[in-house]
């Protein structure tokens, strides 16, 4: 791999793709500027939030599903769409499609192998693939209570949370990019925000980086519609309450690990059902014998917990969803609880097994847990403002009733789980 480092003059970053010597490198993303966090503004007609750039964004990373050939040529065509039409903007890839892919472009992307690192660079994410990839450019920002905003094609086998269609990546992108700034119009004295470094050009005013783009703009009253959904905390502590701490991944992280869709608490290989203790609110609710527990959020309402007979939950709904895998007992059916009620699941010392597996969206812990160890599960605490703390902000595509209260929700329930949808009944 090899590592280059950009020239900084003057205070303002500069980037120079006129050299031969840049093309087709990969660099550190140490070496981008730091990441601009977006205001997301509350609507007077809907429920989800306007996202508002204090500045265009520069950083942008992309998540690509894996093993499939078309979503890696779609790749290519979005990357050399915004190099061609975003001078500011630089790509960032995962180490290991950065390495396959370099030589495709004639400019340069970044990359880290540091999970730290992409908190403190991206600006956004974009995604093609699945739910799945989703859930996998969540997982990269599991430990940080700043999401970048992400804005997802829909390129894998259901795409439930995926909003947007690859043929309009040009419009989809160009709204994000521009969402809440008039193309060409100074970044006043007031609209400064506090993460964002002034860059001033040769005329000494100051300017945005909006001014080169073509084409109508947005208007600064107009902005991309955001879907925050909520994220669970987890942690894992031993019998003694101490907290235990596992290998270098995010799913074992030494302090509280988000969690878009759900933990799951499973028997895995162990033959026996697990018998699990369930605390709500710190008192004890039941004695599950199943061959496990998944405690979902609403966005994760149509995932496991829905296969696994849970209800179907609003991700505007703040809750919390407990609901059994397989429990012996039929009367055991699923619990929705506010989103900051605090549930325990304990692995009880009456278990013929000896460890559980733990999975967080999909990804196993390195270290299960053992008899007297506890799963502490809550809602993640989402400060409300001008500047929105928490969550996993999704770029929604604009409802086909045009309605600008329409979220899109209950279209996706009709066209991709078919709800209600009648035996035989026609295509």
């Amino acid at each position: 791999m090899i590592v280059r480092a950009l020239p900084r003059v003057g205070g303002v970053w500069k980037r120079g793709f006129s050299s031969s010597a840049v093309r087709r490198e990969i660099i550190d993303i140490e070496s981008l500027p730091d990441r601009i966090v977006p205001r997301y503004p509350e609507s007077q007609t809907s429920d989800l939030l306007s996202l508002q750039w204090p500045s265009p964004p520069r950083n942008v990373l992309i998540i690509k599903k894996d093993r499939a050939p078309h979503v890696t040529e779609s790749l290519i065509e979005y990357a050399k769409h915004i190099h061609s039409n975003y001078d500011n903007v630089s790509l960032i890839l995962e180490p290991k499609v950065a390495a396959q892919m370099h030589k495709q472009f004639s400019f340069p992307v970044y990359t880290t192998s540091s999970a730290g690192a992409l908190p403190r660079k991206v600006d956004m994410t974009t995604t093609l693939g699945g739910d799945g990839t989703i859930l996998r450019a969540a997982s990269l920002f599991s430990t940080t209570l700043h999401v970048p905003p992400v804005l997802s094609f829909s390129m894998g086998t259901l795409g439930f949370l995926g909003e947007w269609k690859f043929a309009e990546y040009k419009r989809a992108f160009r709204e994000v990019y521009m969402s809440g700034a008039g193309a060409g119009s100074p970044l006043f004295q007031d609209q400064k925000h506090p993460h964002v470094k002034t860059m001033v050009d040769e005329t000494g005013d100051i300017v945005t980086g909006w001014s080169s783009i073509r084409g109508k703009s947005m208007g600064p009253t107009r902005s991309s519609k955001v879907l925050l959904r909520n994220r669970l905390k987890v942690g894992v502590f031993d019998a003694e309450g101490h907290r235990v701490i596992g290998d270098n991944t995010a799913e074992s992280a030494a302090g509280d690990v988000h969690a878009m869709n759900e933990v799951v608490i499973h028997r895995g290989k162990e033959a026996h059902l697990a018998i699990i203790e369930v605390f709500v609110g710190g008192r004890f609710l039941t004695e599950a014998v199943a061959d496990g527990m998944i405690i979902a959020t609403p966005t994760g309402s149509t995932a496991y917990s829905l296969s696994a007979g849970g209800n179907i939950v609003h991700p505007l709904v703040s809750s919390l969803l407990v609901t059994p895998i397989c429990p012996r007992s039929l009367s055991f059916r699923t619990l929705v609880l506010p989103a900051n009620t605090p549930i325990t699941l304990r692995l009880s010392e009456k278990n013929r097994g000896r460890e559980l597996e733990v999975s967080i969206d999909g990804r196993r812990r390195s270290h299960g847990i053992s008899v007297g160890m506890e799963i502490r599960v809550n809602g993640e605490d989402i400060v409300k403002g001008s500047e929105w703390i928490g969550g996993v902000p999704c770029v929604m595509r604009g409802a086909i009733s045009g309605r600008e209260d329409d979220d899109g929700w209950v279209g996706g329930l009709n066209g991709l789980l078919k709800f209600n949808y009648p035996f035989g009944g026609d295509e």
